[in-house]
């Protein structure tokens, strides 16, 4: 009992409330060991009524279970292709004989896994299963036993259920219940009625059997050619005849039903097809098809036995043939001509296909289509439709192709009324599928059918439905398909009214974030609807004018900002029109009637051709009216911003475009002259060119790489050498800014093939006579040194940077500086390096040089510029220790706006090089003091950046000290220092606070005077 006690005393309350623990008897009573009696007494009362309860309720959930059981077998015994889910007993058990099946064949992970996903059952006992009946066998088991079950007693009822009542025993049918014989009353009345059929539809096929035989005697009576003239003559009669034959398919029920064939009265009389006559019999039997749909019954041998049909069809009941099933309704039945066909497919397709594979469903494609174009049913065909767009879940690029391939046959076939009625409507309803794979179907499908469409819903619906998905759809893929229906769409529609619409998308389409839409649009969409727009007359009239008019707002919208983005889009819109524009021209020209095509050869050269496009154009400039906006571009270029490099590149692009697509006598005659006249460049102007603006603006750089690139002939490139050499003598000896002679360094010298000629237009700057030719020419050099190969730099670059260092003027030499760092930063010739490193020490070691602050303002602001990428030998031995001299030297300026340029300068180099590695020795040595020297400036000039200083002083010196006490692994540096979390944080703040270009310091040095 005090073992008893121990083990049961921490229950303290049961799970029912409604018991005797709700009492405390402990709590009066004085004596100790009663009080623990009681309360075993108590706890194992509980206990006997809990387990009483839980056994009625497995009795009862048992009971339940199996009265289930029977009702579902019963549903689907009447019912088979329905299945109900299942129930949560049933799982259960199941989860128990599984987990028991796993076990037992060593599948002890996946047993682990299947327990862990039923935390909620115990797989060691089977009472947790809740069923009171005993563990039923094992899986193996029971799949052993499951095919050789024995027939149900259901079963062998009905064996006996077709007997006559007059055939039985009286002791027989006294001992049958009630309910027996309704049963067999009902079975009786069954299948009288199905015999009454049967002889009806026996009369009906004897009858027409009598009728064919009576048309065959008149045939023979009729008919009666000569042997010799049988294949020469006609056959009038068989025409007639012709159509009786299909009448027997219409009149038996369709199918030849296996389930219950009557017994003719007769053996059917050979019959002969009508299209033969009778005096060649040999040809009957040719025609086994046409023999076979003329024959109506087929008969059996019966044997020769007194068995009652009752007993014949009980012994017939255990073949096992299930008619009562819908598949066994379907094979019962057997189709006999194409409309049955038809019928069946529809029945059975939608259970074929969810049980195919997934890979292989694409097989079915043929029989879907075919059976939704001559299926009569609407229903069904919709159904077969729906099917056929949900067949796969997520087609793959050839899955799509073969469906899509299948729904232009079934639109050929068809017509545009069902398109419309039927197809259309599977597109709609997948718009929206969470899939893109299937969404993109419906964008493919939509332009693959708009031939087979009629043209209002092509202009209406169709357009809507992809306006929608262009403008809605996250996926690219399915937007560039879009984009190509759309295409499709404009090279079939008619509808003026739809132009503004059209427009739209285009543009639209060109502001997809998408590289595959924007493609799409150039590629596909722009030429479609620019042929649609040509047979407008709206090409030159409405489309070019459009765009040219947002370029232009675009441009005064953008004074303070351009949307660089927008106006590559219009730009490039643009750009794609050149093509059908230049088809235009040729379709209006004169000489349009005596060009004759012969094979693929035009018979009218490239340079005829041009010289007849530009002979008309001088002579009668109409039907050159659509390049009147010539001039309108001219002046956009002019306003465009010269140092966006991307809308100069952009507008090049077209310029080239439009010159090389309308030949080089137009762009001579008519392109070029347009640019000239505007810039108007010549010797004896360069007086009064002296703020002349339009030289600082895009139009040179658009010009020179838009105009005069387009052809490399000697010639063009002379020109072109003549333009620049022109252009660099006016800018410079007019003082004007450079921005766009860099500019257009830039665009040519992307190109390797323009080197060459950049480098002798900057040798004839360094030959100038004047001063301020010779610093342009300096100052160039920095933008070719990044694209030139170094055998180029080795060649030409540097001697002439040589040249220029020893130049009389002072200002001259310091304009080679920031070449010379260029070359330090871009090439690895040792040599190469050696002699740039000795010119730069010239300038910072020779006596002439010390008081030339400009020299040692761009000497510092080029250090700055090109340390960071330098080699490092380079840097640690030349950059940092002249850093140093500069800064101490700085210290001692007497002049105080020199000093504030230097200290600017001074703190943006050292601020760059901070993210450099720099070794203990020059850290040491070097760079902490050039920072102590700078930040003694700093204290008198500006206290924000002395304490910048301050810090990276602090953190180069922590730094330094922990290199002392072991060395730190791998490359540290005073940028790396700084991204510990806390000095990151304070110097970009502080660092936030200021702006380090040599203005604004100089603003903030004046402030604190």
């Amino acid at each position: 009992l005090t073992d008893h006690c121990s083990c049961t005393q921490p229950i303290y309350r049961a799970g029912s409330i409604s018991t005797l623990d709700s009492l405390d008897f402990a709590r009066y009573s004085d004596d100790g060991n009663r009080e623990s009696d009681e309360r075993v007494a108590v706890l194992e009362f509980e206990l006997r009524k809990a387990k009483e309860t839980i056994q009625a309720l497995r009795t009862n959930l048992t009971q339940a279970a199996e009265s289930d059981t029977q009702e579902r077998n019963k549903n689907y015994s009447s019912h088979p292709e329905t299945q109900e889910p299942i129930r949560p007993l049933e799982k259960r058990a199941l989860n128990f004989l599984v987990n028991e099946y796993l076990l037992k064949n060593e599948y002890k992970l996946s047993a682990i896994t299947f327990s862990d996903e039923n935390d909620d059952q115990d797989f060691e006992l089977w009472d947790d299963v809740g069923l009171n009946i005993p563990k039923p066998p094992d899986l193996l088991q029971i799949y052993r036993n499951c095919g050789s079950a024995l027939p149900s007693p259901r079963n062998t009822v009905d064996v006996a259920v077709g007997v006559e009542s007059g055939e039985l025993t009286g002791n027989y049918i006294t001992q049958k219940s009630d309910l027996l014989q309704q049963q067999q009353t009902e079975v009786v009345e069954e299948l009288e009625y199905q015999i009454s059929l049967l002889n009806e539809e026996k009369q009906s096929l004897a009858d027409y059997i009598k009728k064919l035989q009576s048309e065959i005697q008149s045939l023979r009576r009729t008919v009666s050619p000569p042997p010799h003239d049988q294949g020469s003559q006609p056959n009038p009669p068989s025409s007639s005849s012709s159509s009786t034959p299909p009448q027997p398919l219409l009149d038996n029920g369709q199918y030849l039903d296996i389930r219950g064939a009557s017994e003719p009265d007769k053996p059917p009389t050979e019959s002969i097809p009508p299209t033969q006559t009778i005096s060649n019999p040999t040809h009957t039997s040719s025609q086994p098809h046409a023999k076979l749909k003329s024959r109506g019954t087929v008969v059996f041998d019966q044997p020769n036995r007194k068995l009652s049909p009752a007993f014949q069809q009980a012994l017939l009941s255990f073949c096992k043939m299930s008619a009562d099933s819908r598949l066994g309704a379907e094979v019962s039945r057997i189709a006999d001509n194409e409309e049955s066909v038809m019928l069946m497919l529809g029945r059975c397709l939608p259970h074929i296909v969810p049980n195919v594979l997934l890979a292989k469903r694409e097989e079915l494609i043929p029989l879907i289509l075919c059976t939704a174009c001559l299926h009569p049913e609407p229903k069904e065909r919709d159904q077969l439709l729906h099917i056929l767009f949900n067949l796969i879940k997520r087609p793959d690029d050839e899955q799509r192709q073969m469906i899509l391939t299948g729904c232009v046959a079934f639109a050929r076939h068809v017509g545009p009324t069902r398109v419309e009625a039927e197809l259309l409507p599977q597109c709609w309803e997948q718009i929206n599928h969470k899939y893109p794979e299937r969404r993109l179907l419906v964008a493919e499908a939509c332009g693959a059918l708009a031939p087979y469409l009629p043209k209002e819903i092509r202009s209406s619906l169709v357009l809507s439905m992809l306006q929608q998905m262009l403008a809605e759809d996250k996926a690219d893929m399915v937007r560039e398909a879009v984009v190509k229906s759309l295409a499709i769409i404009m090279g079939y529609i008619d509808d003026p009214d739809k132009y503004s619409q059209g427009f739209e998308l285009m543009l639209l389409s060109l502001g997809d974030p998408s590289e595959r839409v924007v493609s799409a649009i150039h590629q596909v969409f722009i030429p479609a609807f620019a042929a649609w727009t040509t047979e407008l007359g709206n090409l030159q009239t409405t489309l070019i004018p459009s765009l040219l008019a947002r370029i232009e707002k675009l441009l005064k919208q953008g004074e303070h900002g351009l949307d660089e983005h927008k106006l590559h889009m219009f730009l490039s819109a643009l750009q794609s029109l050149i093509p059908p524009l230049f088809s235009v021209v040729i379709q209006n020209a004169p000489f349009t009637h005596r060009v004759n095509l012969q094979g693929d050869i035009p018979p009218i050269e490239g340079r005829k051709h041009t010289d007849t496009i530009d002979d008309h154009h001088t002579h009668n400039p109409d039907p050159l009216s659509s390049l009147s906006s010539l001039p309108q571009l001219i002046d956009i270029v002019g306003r465009i911003n010269v140092a966006s490099t991307t809308c100069v590149h952009e507008f090049s692009r077209f310029f080239w475009r439009l010159c090389r697509t309308f030949g080089k006598i137009f762009t001579n005659t008519k392109v070029k002259p347009q640019f000239q006249e505007i810039l108007r460049l010549s010797e004896e102007n360069v007086d009064a060119l002296t703020g002349n603006g339009i030289l600082t603006k895009a139009t040179v750089p658009i010009y020179a790489t838009g105009v005069l690139t387009c052809y490399n002939q000697d010639e063009d490139r002379k020109l072109l050498v003549g333009f620049l050499e022109d252009v660099m003598t006016t800018l410079s000896l007019s003082h004007a800014p450079l921005d766009s002679l860099k500019a257009s360094f830039v665009e040519l010298g992307a190109n390797p093939v323009y080197h060459e000629l950049l480098l002798t237009v900057l040798w004839y700057g360094v030959v100038h006579t004047s001063a301020l030719v010779r610093c342009t020419a300096a100052r160039m050099f920095e933008l070719l040194v990044k694209g030139v190969n170094e055998t180029l730099v080795a060649q030409r670059v540097v001697p002439a940077l040589i040249t220029l260092s020893s130049d009389p003027e002072i200002s001259v030499r310091i304009s080679t500086i920031p070449a010379f760092g260029t070359i330090m930063e871009t090439v690895t010739q040792k040599e190469l390096l050696e002699r740039v490193k000795m010119q730069l020490a010239s300038f910072l070691e020779d006596p002439q040089y010390q008081d030339q602050h400009s020299l040692h303002m761009e000497i510092i602001r080029t250090f700055g510029r090109v340390g960071p990428n330098a080699e490092p030998r380079f840097r640690d031995e030349f950059v940092l220790p002249h850093l140093h001299k500069l800064a101490l030297g700085n210290n001692v300026q007497a002049t105080e706006s020199k000093r504030i340029d230097i200290a600017t300068q001074l703190f943006e180099a050292y601020s760059a090089l901070s993210c450099c590695f720099i070794s203990e020795e020059l850290m040491v040595n070097h760079f902490l003091p050039g920072l102590r020297c700078l930040r003694t400036d700093m204290e008198q000039l500006s206290p924000e950046h002395e304490v910048i200083l301050s810090s990276m002083i602090k953190e180069g010196e922590m730094k330094v000290e922990n290199r002392g006490i072991g060395q730190a692994e791998g490359s540290v540096s005073i940028a790396a220092s700084l991204v510990g979390e806390d000095a990151k944080t304070k110097f970009l703040s502080k660092m936030g606070q200021l702006t380090t270009s040599g203005a604004m310091l100089a603003n903030v040095f004046q402030r604190k005077k």
